[in-house]
Parts: structure tokens; sequence; C-alpha cells
């Protein structure tokens, strides 16, 4: 993780013992690391901004404390458990900065293969440290501590919460009190947990049953040089060699599985490969991150394959399927797993490209709107698309979109 973030690797580690009174701290202490971490001074790029990340160590998990009415449960079943704590700068300035690092970082764990990424069992969380400061100072105000956030889009919505209250204190004349805070999604707020130490209140000191790590520097460039494609040069390359915008190249390589599902499907599209590239980019933007979210599957443990996409997409090229119809085939593939050209039959999904066929109902349109034509031809060209849209509707969706304008356009032309 260290080498992926361009950190400098202390060959010397110590381990550490940081000690706190806690119910999900059995032991009375956490084994972390304090002044000789592994990784130091590297950083992460997000979008033109460099966020630095001061330190990368390991130590040991705690439990879980959850709070009930009256009374309070802890969970032990992941004390001790290893684990990587990325620590970054003060360099986010919103709560949209703090998720695009977030989702930057998920894809570097997930991409090396460190993390599985499970957000639901909280493999990958957040602590967000949120202050406020008067315009144009420099010195940051005290700061609070969202505690063990495990979704990108709770860690955005906390950290609003947590700015507007913060300003409302101040406005108020009151102070920030330095502690931990709880967010509750159900409620969108954050909640008072416990007071927050400094790092002296710990007490760290070296661990008396651990002994020093010492690395040889082979070996750490040994792992150097087995560094797989990281995300932000997966991102340049596919805008490069695909011709893929901003948008798609960030979406397609936000997950290994997701970059990997792309790559598998483009070489078994025939035609142009950036016309295919995108098709697929839009494909996996739209309806498959749909599914994914609503089924909360990752694309690589649906029954969804790189031959089901490819076969959609080359449906589309040809006009035989629309949009429409392509999302239904991916929607009853990702269910399935069934054969795509089954899907088509069966749902008759086949699209109308005889213009003899597409003709008698372009013009049963057009003579129903008489004043819907007068006002196109009289410069209201965005009627145009109510005049496909009607002749979709009177063909049951079957229609080629592309072949409905072009007859359209024609017959309107027409009647002037």
């Amino acid at each position: 993780m260290g080498l992926a973030t361009g950190c400098q690797i202390n060959l010397k580690n110590v381990f550490s013992r940081k000690n706190y009174f806690y119910p999900d701290s059995p032991k009375g202490y956490q084994i972390s690391q304090f002044d000789l971490p592994i990784c130091e001074n590297g950083f992460l790029n997000i979008g033109s901004k460099k966020v630095q990340i001061q330190r990368i160590h390991m130590e040991e998990d705690a439990g879980k404390t959850t709070h009930h009415s009256g009374y309070s449960l802890v969970n032990l079943n992941r004390a001790g458990v290893p684990l990587c704590e990325v620590v970054s700068g003060p360099d986010m300035t919103s709560s949209a900065e703090a998720g695009t690092y977030l989702r930057g970082l998920y894809s570097v764990v997930t991409s090396l293969g460190i993390c599985d990424g499970n957000l639901q069992e909280g493999n990958f969380r957040c602590d967000a440290n949120v202050s406020i400061k008067p315009k144009g100072s420099a010195t940051l105000g005290t700061r609070t501590e969202i505690k063990n956030v495990n979704s990108f889009r709770f860690v955005e919505k906390a950290i609003d919460f947590e700015v507007a209250r913060q300003k409302q204190v101040i406005a108020a004349g009151g102070k920030i009190v330095q502690e931990t805070r709880l967010y509750d999604s159900d409620k969108n707020v954050t909640v008072s947990m416990r007071s927050k130490e400094e790092a002296h209140d710990y007490r760290y000191f070296p661990d008396p049953d651990l002994m020093t790590v010492e690395l040889e520097s082979s070996w750490v460039e040994k792992i150097r040089s087995s560094l797989p494609e990281l995300p932000e040069q997966k991102r340049a390359r596919f805008t490069s060699e695909y011709g893929l915008n901003e948008y798609d190249a960030v979406f397609v390589t936000s997950l290994k599985s997701l970059a990997d599902f792309f790559e598998n499907t483009l070489p078994l599209v025939s035609g142009d490969k950036k016309a295919s590239a995108k098709a697929i980019a839009n494909l996996l933007s739209g309806e498959v991150a749909r599914l994914s979210n609503d089924s909360g599957l990752e694309i690589s443990q649906s029954k969804l394959a790189p031959s089901h996409l490819a076969e959609v997409v080359q449906l589309l090229q040809s006009s035989l399927i629309s949009n429409q119809g392509a999302k239904q085939v991916i929607n009853a593939v990702w269910k399935t797993g069934e054969k795509v050209s089954d899907i088509v039959d069966r749902e008759g999904l086949k699209q109308v490209s005889d213009l003899g066929a597409i003709e008698p109902a372009v013009e049963k349109i057009i003579a129903a709107n008489p004043d819907n034509v007068a006002a196109y031809l009289g410069g209201k060209e965005k009627l145009l698309g109510f005049f496909v849209g009607q002749v979709m509707k009177e063909t049951g969706g079957k229609a080629n979109p592309a072949l409905i304008q072009e007859l359209v356009k024609k017959k309107l032309k027409g009647s002037l």
C-alpha cells in the first residue's frame, strides 16, 4: 500500500502499546505503531489535487460497541485482527473531496488485492476528522472525529452535518469540544460518543513482547517491481488507448473487477474499438451499476459475463435492439445467466428497422397532431422528440428511433 501511494518505506519498525480503557479493548491497550510506522510521506491524487498521506501503519482492530436504549453491547468478533490504517493530511476542504479521496483509496486497495472492499462488513471504513476555521485563517479549529463510517455516501453526509453543527455552535458563542462522535444514518446526525485524547494521552511505549521488525531493502524492491497496474495508470491508458472520457475512465477503474470485466469484454466486440469501448462503459455505468447497487453485488458476483455484454453491445451497434431493450436483456442475464439471444426472442425485443413497416405509424402520428406539426414547421424543432416518442409508443417501442427520426423529418419537410 505504501509503495502504491509513493510512501517512504521505513526498514526499521517498532510496534507500540496504545493504552486506553474502553469496553471494546479487553486488554486495556491496542497494539499499534507510533513513532516508527512502516510507511510515511506518500500521496494520492484526486483530480488536480494531491492529498498527502502522512503515514500507513499496522495495528490490531478493536471490538465494536453498539448503543441501545438504556444499555450498550460489545461485539469482540474482530478484536485483535490486524488492520492497515492510512492517515491522510488535512488537505480536503469539502465532503465531496473526502468522498473522492476515499473512493480513490478504495480502488487502490482492491486493485492490489490487500482488501476485498466489503463495506457492509466493515472491511473498509473511515474515521473522518472535521474542523472549521474563519476564512483567511491559517489555523485549523478544534477537530472532532466521526468514527467508523462504512459508506462513501454516509461519510459525505456525516461531514456535511458536522460542518453545519460546528458552525452553529460557534455562531451561538460556544466552543467546539475535541471528541469522538458517531454518525446515525437513520437520523442523519452525529452523536457524541466520548472525549477525544491527544497522542500523549495514550501513553505509547514499545511493546515489550514484540521484537523490532527490520525489513531488507531487496525485499522492498522485489515488492515494488511486482506492483500491478494501479488505477491511476489504468485510467490514463483507458483514456489514451480506448478514447474514454474522464468520467467513464474513472468509473470503469473504480473497482478491479469492473476494470477486468471491461477489458475482457472489449476484444469480444467487433468493429471500431473506441466506439465499442464507449458503448461498454455506458452500459457498465448505467444499467449494470444500478443492478449492482440494488443487489449489493459486484459484477463478478452476478451471472453477467463479458460474453453477454459483448453480445448486447453488438446488437445495439447493429440496431437490432434498442437502448431500452439492452437494459431489459442485462437485467434478465444478471439474475439468470441465460443466453442473450434467447431473452431477445422470448421478450420480442428485436427492433424494427423496416422503413415500410414504420412509415404508416409516422403518418398516423403526424395526421393526428396538426397543431404540433404547425409549431414544428414554425421553428419549434424540439417537438421532433415528441413525434419520435409518439411513434415509438405506436410501435410498442420496437421501431428503430434513429430511423423514426429520419422519417419524421422527411415527412414533416414534405408538409411545407
